[in-house]
């Protein structure tokens, strides 16, 4: 697995879904929608946008579940619920007083509405320091960075600028390659 590094792996930046601060939840699903059609149909559809500053530099990650996120209901008792786990009650118990907040909830299509319009900077991850890989790093070390990690891409750079996105997906299709390749000779 060594013998492939990040830079022939990675998606740049240039085909990756990005959005500036200030958009929409609606413009970033526009944006990863016109990203997956422009991408190679023959790889893995992006499943995130990343939202960048006013000098173009990436600032955060908005992912598919981070835009459901903004779909829950918000309201008082949103924490409170939460908290419930650290006072000893089941998790189906927990469950059950979220399915019922959620049909009391407005109806999905108003919910969408409504979420269309909210900024992306409010539900966007920001990179913690484990997100950022080398371009020249070998793969078997991006690989212990998004398993330890738990991530699911690593942010590219070259000096200190990034330059792409290394999705798991990528990572996971070089180890099957090799992994067939073994198996093969």
């Amino acid at each position: 697995m060594s013998e492939y590094r990040v830079k022939e792996l990675m998606v740049p930046l240039s085909e990756y879904a990005t959005v500036p601060v200030g958009s929409t939840l609606f413009d970033a699903v526009l944006a990863l929608e016109e990203a997956q059609e422009e991408f190679d149909h023959t790889k893995y559809k992006h499943r995130g946008v990343l939202i960048l500053d006013k000098n173009k530099r990436v600032v955060g990650k908005l992912g598919q579940l981070d835009v459901l996120r903004a779909l829950e209901p918000k309201d008082a008792n949103s924490g409170r619920i939460s908290e419930l786990s650290q006072f000893a009650f089941s998790s189906k118990f927990i469950h059950k007083l979220r399915k019922q907040r959620r049909l009391k909830a407005a109806p999905l299509k108003d919910v969408c509405s409504i979420a269309s319009k909210l900024r992306v900077e409010d539900f966007m991850q920001t990179p913690s320091e484990g997100e950022f890989i080398e371009a020249e790093a070998y793969l078997d070390m991006a690989i212990m960075q998004l398993v330890t990690g738990r991530h699911i891409s690593l942010l590219v750079t070259r000096n200190e600028e990034i330059i792409g996105i290394l999705r798991m997906t990528d990572a996971f299709a070089a180890v099957f390659h090799t992994m067939k390749e073994c198996e093969i000779k």
